[in-house]
């Protein structure tokens, strides 16, 4: 769906749908005329700097605050109608901050009396993999067993929607390598959506289907990742062919050892640019960067 479409969508193959959308702070604007859509059945990457937006954008979804412009999650207003929106959302936000006192079989109640659709038995067959105990408490617990258990609470919930914000901060990058894969084998299918906001782009990379890179409260980016690679070349360019690739008007450009440039071109076709030297997808860290520090949308 086209995000230039001035209508908010509620059909069912679009699950977030944002139009015009404005939060401002006493000495910040948060939110600006962003828009953007969430299709059903994706894995999307919200991703930016600190202070760009990426929380933000995430309350006004899951209806936490007021907000200009039009916004419709699995069909209703989160404004107005957020009881009925979160039966069918999960929201985490920090894998690394359940109460240190919590046992494990009261973090699974607590859970299992608050969101409708918790699947206790879901629950227990995957923590019956591990060597968590009922009776543990998080404090008693390695960092890897408190991923396990997140892991087990969330993946015990059907929601439509799962909304990740910032999930793996305070977890080293093994855990948090284990806690995305797991999300993918064990969680995902087509009748679910995952959004995930995060600064660390390298690990959620191979996950994603599509991506969002939000700079000052504006998407900047927003595509399919297969779409990424067709659009965006990396060029290793040859001395002598420096001044014949900035004619072409490179996004970025970046000096290496031994007199290197590489530079990051936007819709150029690859084949034009093989004559100016080595060529390759650029990572998405690399692509991030570039759009943070430049100036185009």
């Amino acid at each position: 769906m086209n995000a230039a479409n001035p209508s908010v969508s509620t059909t069912s193959d679009v699950v977030v749908s944002a139009r015009n959308l404005r939060k401002a702070y006493k000495n910040k604007v948060a939110l600006d005329d962003t828009a953007f859509d969430i299709p059903t059945g994706r894995i999307v990457g919200l991703i930016g700097p600190n202070g760009a937006g990426k929380t933000t954008a995430l309350k006004a979804m899951l209806g936490l605050i007021p907000f200009e412009g039009r916004m419709s999650v699995l069909g209703r207003d989160p404004r107005t109608e957020r009881d009925e929106l979160m039966q069918e959302v999960c929201f985490i936000a920090d894998v690394a901050v359940l109460p240190r006192w919590i046992r494990v079989e009261e973090a699974i109640e607590f859970v299992a009396g608050v969101h409708p659709r918790f699947d206790r038995a879901r629950c227990q067959r995957f923590l019956a993999g591990t060597q968590l105990k009922p009776r543990m408490r998080v404090r008693e617990l390695s960092k890897g067993m408190i991923v396990q258990l997140h892991l087990a609470l969330v993946m015990a919930i059907d929601a439509r929607l799962l909304v990740l914000d910032e999930p793996t901060l305070g977890l080293d990058i093994l855990y948090r390598k284990q806690f995305y894969q797991r999300l993918l084998e064990d969680y995902f299918d087509e009748n679910k959506t995952i959004l995930i906001t995060t600064h660390q782009v390298e690990e959620v990379e191979h996950i994603l289907t599509d991506v969002m890179f939000i700079r000052d409260g504006k998407i900047v980016l927003n595509s399919e990742m297969d779409a990424v690679g067709e659009r965006f070349t990396e060029v290793l360019v040859n001395a002598d062919q420096a001044d014949n690739a900035r004619a072409l008007k490179p996004l970025d450009e970046r000096s290496l050892p031994f007199g290197k440039t590489v530079m990051l071109f936007d819709g150029v076709p690859r084949g034009q640019l093989t004559q100016l030297g080595e060529t390759r997808t650029p990572g998405l860290a690399d692509l991030f960067v570039a759009t943070m520090k430049g100036t185009y949308a």
